[in-house]
């Protein structure tokens, strides 16, 4: 009886382990999160894996991978989805940027992902002209990360020293640009 009662043990044990504390954990920081999110309303848009930084010594390897994938895609609609992303690593690199207190190399970084953005606009145009239009799931979705972009320029701004006010200016002024021309697309 006594080893019966050891092996349950071990069994229970190894179960809560495993299953029940992990599950309790997802639902405790679930809750969470939704507490904070509920405080101040955010963009719900998750931003791509940002990979190497540009202060990392092989990052012109990914530049230059980047690049051979924009000249081989030829492809209107596939060339703003690549842009899309392009601009959404880019400004995930920012915040990472800026959390390492590199503020004036995070901002040059979200201006680059702010000009990808604005090859998206010419794109889907040219498609439009080649009857050949973007899906409004993808019209929304560009919508929704200029949208999480502006948000992302707020917080930048938060943490960035003082002097750097003027290029931040800039972001705001090309990201409002950015949404006007996306209210001219159908």
């Amino acid at each position: 009886m006594n080893s019966f009662l050891e092996r349950f043990g071990k069994i229970f044990l190894i179960f809560f382990t495993i299953i029940v504390f992990p599950a309790m954990t997802y639902f405790v920081m679930e809750s969470s999160s939704v507490s904070i999110n509920t405080s101040r309303e955010r963009v719900v848009y998750d931003l791509p894996y940002p990979g190497i930084l540009p202060d990392h010594p092989l990052y012109f390897l990914k530049i230059t991978r980047d690049r051979i994938n924009e000249f081989l895609t030829r492809d209107n609609l596939k060339k703003a989805y690549l842009y899309l992303n392009y601009s959404d690593k880019r400004v995930a690199m920012a915040l990472a940027l800026a959390k390492k207190g590199k503020h004036q190399s995070s901002i040059n970084t979200f201006s680059k992902a702010e000009k990808y953005f604005e090859k998206i606009i010419f794109l889907l145009k040219e498609a439009k002209k080649q009857g050949n239009q973007a899906p409004s799931s993808f019209l929304e979705l560009v919508k929704l990360s200029n949208a999480k972009h502006n948000e992302l320029i707020n917080e930048i701004m938060k943490s960035s020293p003082q002097g750097l006010q003027e290029d931040i200016n800039q972001l705001f002024d090309l990201n409002l640009k950015i949404k006007k021309e996306l209210e001219t697309i159908p």
